[in-house]
């Protein structure tokens, strides 16, 4: 679906559903056509849907376990402001199961077995593929997220990510590196 060999990878385009009544839902179908099999449905007026492809008229877009297609007749351009990082951007991996989060009021880090920690954004940086953000976790930790665009799977589900993840913690005990994926969504 994605090219994956000499093509640079681009970031995911965000987009919010519009012109779907409030009684009414947008469809999440299997395959890129409204014969195919519903598997989910958008509210109206959802916003953050990450496009990860198009085909057709048609957007395919993550879902909790999974992938599917909506149409892109009911979705509308949502933009990441230029230079900035999206928010929410969300990154998440396994072994150990961990997730960091960026959100318009603040961020987080969560580590299986551990309690949320808050986190201080002390710098950020954009790229055309990709992030980088540095935070603070209290007065001696400092953990290091680069983001780059292109296809990502957490190895669990079948749901393709847009964006692979690196994070580096530097701390007082030892520094390590985990690997994950990301999501605007």
């Amino acid at each position: 679906m994605w090219a994956t060999t000499g093509a640079a990878q681009t970031l995911p385009e965000r987009f919010s559903v519009t012109g779907v009544a409030e009684d009414d839902v947008l469809n999440i179908r299997n395959g890129p056509g409204a014969s195919f099999d519903k598997t989910g449905e958008l509210e109206p007026f959802t916003l953050n849907v990450e496009v990860l492809d198009q085909q057709d008229g048609w957007a395919l877009i993550p879902t909790s376990e999974s992938t599917g297609w909506v149409s892109m007749r009911f979705l509308r351009p949502n933009p990441i402001p230029a230079n900035e990082i999206p928010r929410p951007l969300v990154c998440s991996g396994t072994e150990p199961f961990w997730d960091i989060g960026f959100y318009p009021r603040g961020a987080d880090y969560t580590e299986l077995g551990l309690e949320r920690r808050d986190l201080t954004v002390i710098h950020e940086e954009t790229a055309p593929d990709g992030y980088l953000v540095e935070a603070r976790e209290g007065p001696t930790m400092t953990r290091t997220l680069i983001v780059k665009a292109g296809v990502c799977s957490d190895g669990m589900s079948d749901r393709q990510y847009g964006m692979s993840a690196l994070l580096f913690t530097s701390a007082p005990d030892g520094n390590f590196v985990h690997k994950g994926c990301c999501t605007i969504q």
